[in-house]
């Protein structure tokens, strides 16, 4: 009776759990409300088995992790371009997202999954100017966040 009762409340516990995971919309935009060629949002705020739906709003556009700014064993990604794209993330830390043909642009997005384990190594990995430039406001909102 009490071993049905524990695999009763453990079904529910594991249900509820996935009824809870959340999904996000992120658009790719050649043009958005923080400039030219945009992740909107740029960083996000996740739990650990949270879903990303990343939609090219404007053509030419695709979502890929960015080399170094993702955990080790963390599965990697890449999009197909103007193609609309989910991704559940299921290990914690922070994600690096590039927009392939607009990284030299600085088209980039950071996603902060649960705890962000792995900050120290993407705040010291080296970029270009305008890479750097747009992972710095993002780590800028997560440090923003983190103390405030």
């Amino acid at each position: 009776m009490w071993i049905s009762f524990m695999i009763l409340r453990l079904a529910t516990l594991l249900s509820n759990s996935a009824v809870m995971a959340k999904t996000f919309e992120v658009q790719m935009l050649n043009k958005g409300k923080t400039g030219k060629m945009v992740f909107e949002p740029a960083y996000l705020s996740m739990a650990v088995g949270d879903t990303v739906n990343f939609i090219p709003s404007s053509k030419g556009h695709n979502a890929e992790t960015i080399k170094g700014i993702i955990l080790k064993g963390a599965k990697k990604f890449k999009s197909k371009i103007n193609k609309e794209f989910s991704v559940t993330l299921e290990a914690e830390g922070l994600y690096g997202i590039k927009c392939t043909p607009h990284y030299a642009m600085g088209m980039v997005a950071l996603r902060q999954v649960g705890s962000a384990v792995n900050f120290d190594e993407t705040n010291a990995i080296k970029h270009r100017a305008r890479q750097r430039a747009g992972l710095q406001i993002c780590l800028n909102r997560f440090v923003s966040r983190k103390f405030t």
